[in-house]
């Protein structure tokens, strides 16, 4: 497992000395819009307001200092721009922030913003500085990385230092991949360059959004500010749903490149661009005028071929396999309703010694809330495409089920409880609290089950929200067992408030506010606020509660309990579980996948633990031999037990995302995909473990473990085969 650090993105720019001359002209100054004034003040009137927020704060000094803290870090995480003098001059300000957002000026927030891009400017006219001479690798020194708890530079010096180590860790990790020294300057100046340059780029609003966050994160880890352009992005995320060509793009150097086709969408049908096509220029319709993107931010990018369904686009590219003075091509596309499946919920059976293991991987908890609105036939529901999904299962003769909800960061509070509802008659899923400390309990009452049988739900420490409203409820229950990682401990609901709506504005002015308005519990009292859902069988440790979660928020509401309600348990699995956990280490010990998945895990939090990366080339390459040794030896292991090759493994090629050919890095990312999956399988035999048990003792455990009633019924006659 390689260790990679946060870097940058790549610009083509030829290093020429009218260039580097040009490189430090400070950048335009950014300054605040009217329409600003009116957000700061509607924001601060929403977030000071009890029936709006659940834990409002009074913007008094001691939240000013909070504030302008988050700001900074938002803009510098890691101190490498800023230096103690700055910060000095900053806190300065802290005084005038409250002032500031409710509607006497938003200078303060634009004047740190100019100096960090003046910073930006500066520390990347040094990078690129340092790479004509090039570097000794024979010294005993090592880059620490991992910031932000250290303190502010003292000076311009000792970034300079800072700097200096940064820049030889990117070289020396291009150099491990076989790049000689000129491949290495022209791809490090580059990446310096396009990192200046994305700073440049940013706008007013993306200035006054940082600022805005900075004030409501300073309220709850949750809340948050979205401009106009990010509240649609952010709506067509939940919906699964755009209306476009059905295209994922990607930035590489000064283009907008096609890194995905949608199957089925409007420009896979065209048939003619494909992955690795370079955007220059777009026209709408089928006679306008067409506009040269390159060089353009994507976002601008995006805008522009979005529009309304049955309407035409233009665009015109260079293909993949072109070079830049090639001579461009045109296509006219008609854009169309985009669902993006990648998304979606998907399925899968695996093989489990006789049994057939359904597997649902759901990414989110997505909802098209306007269609929903509007009764829109085919809407996009996480609740309506899992149901489908068990349909097909129970066609299939699957014999138990899995819900893989790893790296579920949530999504809708409604699809949650819905989702819940498949697999129980009746009953209540999650209790909901308010800013006046209201309780209402929310459940599914619609009485039919579309899985009656065996049921896992595997989680990790990514699974947050909806995913822990689900996992707490099947818990609690008893309806299945909750395999993996103790979850992420996000206990609190967010809605989004339309501040053009809130204001009766017609127009996209003034964006949405995402606020904090209630807290949920488990049906049984309890919280997963900070403490998540513990598993009852558990997969080793990834990221624990001090290095990744709810619990890492310093001002994230604290683990309370509320009375439990009335609900019928289904089952009570805690007869079983010692036996389940002993066969499954077992079963760990001897399975290789699953061994090899815990030593990397052991040596990913050592290697984070540590946050240093020598900068001796000898030690570097012999860390790289000894990866690489340990590759083909389990390659080999692999051949030896009948076992697939793992394809999807490589080594640190020290190139960023958008450094590299498109159509080889997708090829990269799918192969990594399709590694194998230990974790899953290992839940399925687990499931798999309990069905056999409850089936082995004809009946005398079944009984101790599930309680009389339609679905615990068929987990007991279902475990017969």
């Amino acid at each position: 497992m390689s260790l990679s650090l946060k870097r940058f993105a790549v610009l083509l720019l030829a290093l020429t000395p009218a260039l580097i001359a040009a490189r430090t002209e400070p950048a335009a100054t950014l300054a605040p819009e009217a329409n600003q004034a009116v957000t700061a003040r509607m924001v601060y009137g929403l977030l000071s307001d009890s029936r709006y927020a659940y834990a409002p704060r009074q913007l008094d000094a001691a939240l000013e200092e909070d504030i302008l803290r988050r700001y900074i870090e938002a803009l510098d995480r890691e101190k490498l721009f800023f230096v103690a003098s700055d910060i000095a001059r900053f806190e300065g300000y802290a005084g005038k922030l409250a002032e500031a957002i409710k509607g006497a000026g938003l200078e303060p927030a634009y004047d740190i913003f100019n100096v960090y891009v003046q910073r930006v400017g500066e520390r990347v006219a040094f990078a690129r500085g340092l790479l004509d001479a090039g570097f000794d690798f024979t010294q005993d020194d090592e880059w620490r990385y991992g910031r932000e708890e250290a303190p502010w530079a003292a000076d311009t010096a000792e970034l300079d230092a800072l700097w200096t180590k940064s820049v030889k860790n990117d070289w020396l990790r291009l150099k491990l991949a076989g790049r000689d020294d000129e491949q290495i300057r022209t791809t490090l100046d580059k990446r310096y360059a396009n990192l200046e340059r994305r700073v440049r780029e940013l706008r007013s609003d993306d200035a006054f959004q940082v600022f805005m966050n900075a004030y409501a994160g300073a309220l709850d880890p949750h809340t948050s500010y979205l401009n106009p352009r990010a509240a649609d992005n952010f709506m067509q995320a939940m919906s699964l749903s755009l209306e476009g060509i059905g295209a994922v793009l990607q930035r590489q150097e000064e283009y907008v490149v096609i890194r995905e086709i949608v199957p089925g969408g409007p420009a896979g049908r065209s048939g003619q661009l494909q992955v690795g096509d370079r955007i220059a220029a777009v026209g709408q319709g089928r006679n306008g005028a067409m506009t040269d993107v390159v060089g353009w931010r994507i976002d601008e990018v995006v805008q522009l071929i979005r529009g309304r369904k049955g309407t035409d686009v233009r665009i015109e590219y260079l293909p993949a396999d072109a070079g830049v003075d090639a001579p461009p091509r045109q296509v006219v596309i008609t854009r169309d309703r985009v669902r993006m499946e990648e998304q979606a919920a998907k399925s899968k059976v695996l093989e489990i010694e006789d049994r057939r293991i359904g597997v649902i991987e759901l990414p989110t908890f997505y909802l098209d809330f306007e269609g929903r609105r509007t009764n829109a036939a085919d809407y996009a529901s996480a609740t309506r495409d899992v149901a489908r999904i068990l349909e097909q299962f129970k066609a299939d003769g699957v014999d138990g089920v899995v819900m893989d909800l790893r790296s579920n960061g949530g999504g809708s509070l409604n699809e949650a409880i819905e989702l819940t509802g498949l697999f129980i008659e009746q009953g209540p899923v999650v209790q909901v609290r308010d800013a006046s400390k209201r309780t209402a309990v929310h459940g599914d009452s619609s009485g039919a089950v579309a899985w009656e049988g065996p049921l896992a739900v595997l989680v990790n420490r990514a699974s947050a929200s909806a995913s822990e409203i689900f996992a707490a409820a099947i818990q609690d229950y008893g309806r299945g067992l909750v395999i993996g990682e103790q979850t992420f401990g996000k206990g609190t609901v967010q809605t989004l408030v339309d501040l053009d709506r809130f204001a009766r504005n017609e127009n996209q002015r003034f964006g949405q506010l995402k606020v904090t308005v209630q807290e949920f519990f488990r049906i049984s009292g309890g919280s997963t606020q900070h403490r998540g859902v513990v598993p009852d069988i558990s997969f080793p440790v990834t990221l624990d509660a001090s290095e990744y979660g709810e619990s890492t928020y310093d001002n994230a509401l604290p683990y309370t309990e509320i009375q439990a309600v009335p609900y019928q348990r289904l089952g009570d699995f805690s007869a079983l579980l010692p036996e389940l956990d002993a066969r499954h280490r077992a079963r760990a010990a001897e399975d290789l996948e699953f061994r090899w998945f815990s030593e990397d895990v052991a040596k990913f939090r050592a290697e984070r633990a540590r946050k240093t990366v020598s900068l001796n080339e000898a030690e570097r390459r012999a860390d790289r031999a000894r990866d690489e040794a340990q590759r083909e030896q389990r390659q080999a292991e692999r051949r030896a037990a009948g076992l697939a090759l793992d394809e999807g493994a490589f080594d640190d090629d020290g190139l960023q995302a958008d450094e590299r050919n498109v159509v080889q890095d997708v090829a990269r990312q799918k192969a990594a995909e399709d590694r194998p999956d230990p974790l899953l399988r290992e839940s399925a035999a687990i499931l798999v473990d309990a069905v056999d048990l409850l089936a082995a003792d004809e009946g005398r455990l079944a009984a101790r473990v599930l309680r009389p009633g339609r679905t615990s019924t068929v987990w007991a006659g279902g475990a017969d085969r």
